[in-house]
């Protein structure tokens, strides 16, 4: 008998068949196929350990205020491998998914999410109103509470005010934003404040994660209590923003002959006006040593003016009456912190 087979498939030998013999049916085996089954599976196991690390280390991170600075941050922090939950007045939920983060319009919603971190990215003006209404009481109650406003006394007694007394509260000041920190964030300085994290490891631990963020950025982290914080940022950024709006009312403008230090102011002035008047407003009515450091501002110029005035005063002197004309004794006088005026050295001189 001529048997006929594919090539495909393997010759198989009939069975013999035995009087009173179970018989067995017997399928042709397939047609072998070899794969890299090993490999592949070492790299699902290693791939599937690094995916289980990131979530183990991951930090469900609730931001409040999903505007231009909100946004800003939570794209650094999704990057970092944390799981992003928002929430704000206005609907940003496209903005949201754009980035891979999920919106909630109702704040009951986002609290049942149960998030490790609640991020405040509000506006200084507004933030009290809504820790006064935010529903804790959905929230565990070891949750992390985080700001980033740009004062710091005045969020901290918010936090101490409104928060139950079982939450971490940690107050922050990332001294940048989305135009100086749109390239990069290496050597920009984050200030940092532990106001109440509990005793236990694990909310130590959470604590560093969302830390860690900023530090693997380049960020230069600084430990310093919200009282420091707030004196220095008065001379410093308040300052910065004050001279901004005063040139930019003033209307400095381009010109082709521009020196570096024209640059400078130029390049200052649209850093602070991208920023809006109400964190002008919030960086002078909530920082206790704000006036203070307009008042210094305010005699700082009137100084200047009186010495040039004097100046003038003295060449229009001798113009009229001829002749060298003796200036009168002139003593250098100093602002100090507390606002008060020193007299300095004798620095009289003939005209």
């Amino acid at each position: 008998m001529l048997l006929h087979f594919s090539p495909a498939k393997p010759l198989i030998s009939p069975p013999i068949l035995r009087r009173n013999s179970p018989v067995f049916l017997i399928s042709p085996p397939r047609s072998l196929r070899i794969r890299a089954i090993d490999a592949a599976q070492i790299f699902d196991y290693e791939t599937q350990l690094k995916s289980e690390y990131r979530k183990s280390s991951a930090l469900k991170i609730a931001v409040l205020g999903f505007g231009n600075f909100g946004q800003f941050l939570s794209k650094t922090l999704i990057r970092h491998g944390h799981d992003l939950i928002t929430h704000s007045r206005s609907d940003y939920s496209d903005a949201a998914n754009s980035i891979g983060a999920r919106f909630f319009d109702n704040p009951h919603d986002l609290c049942e999410q149960h998030p490790d971190v609640v991020l405040l990215c509000t506006s200084i003006l507004s933030t009290e109103s809504v820790l006064r209404s935010f529903p804790f009481q959905r929230l565990r109650r070891s949750t992390l509470f985080v700001d980033v406003l740009s004062v710091k006394e005045f969020p901290k007694a918010l936090f101490l005010k409104y928060l139950p007394k079982e939450f971490d509260i940690l107050c922050t000041h990332p001294m940048f934003g989305p135009e100086s920190g749109k390239h990069s964030w290496s050597g920009l300085p984050f200030v940092y404040d532990k106001v109440r994290i509990g005793d236990t490891a694990s909310r130590h631990e959470r604590c560093e994660k969302f830390l860690r963020v900023f530090e693997n950025e380049g960020c230069k982290m600084v430990e310093m209590s919200c009282e420091k914080h707030d004196y220095y940022a008065a001379g410093s950024q308040f300052v910065t923003h004050t001279m901004g709006r005063v040139l930019e009312k003033y209307g400095v403008e381009s010109s082709p002959i521009n020196t570096k230090g024209y640059e400078t102011l130029l390049d200052l002035v649209e850093n602070t006006s991208s920023d809006s008047f109400e964190l002008f407003y919030g960086l002078f009515m909530y920082n206790p040593n704000a006036l203070e450091e307009l008042e210094r501002l305010d005699m700082a110029f009137e100084s200047v003016k009186k010495e040039l005035f004097g100046r003038l005063h003295q060449q229009y002197r001798k113009q009229m009456f001829g002749g060298e004309v003796q200036s009168p004794k002139k003593t250098e006088q100093k602002l100090l912190n507390d606002g008060g005026v020193v007299s300095m050295k004798d620095t009289s001189s003939s005209s």
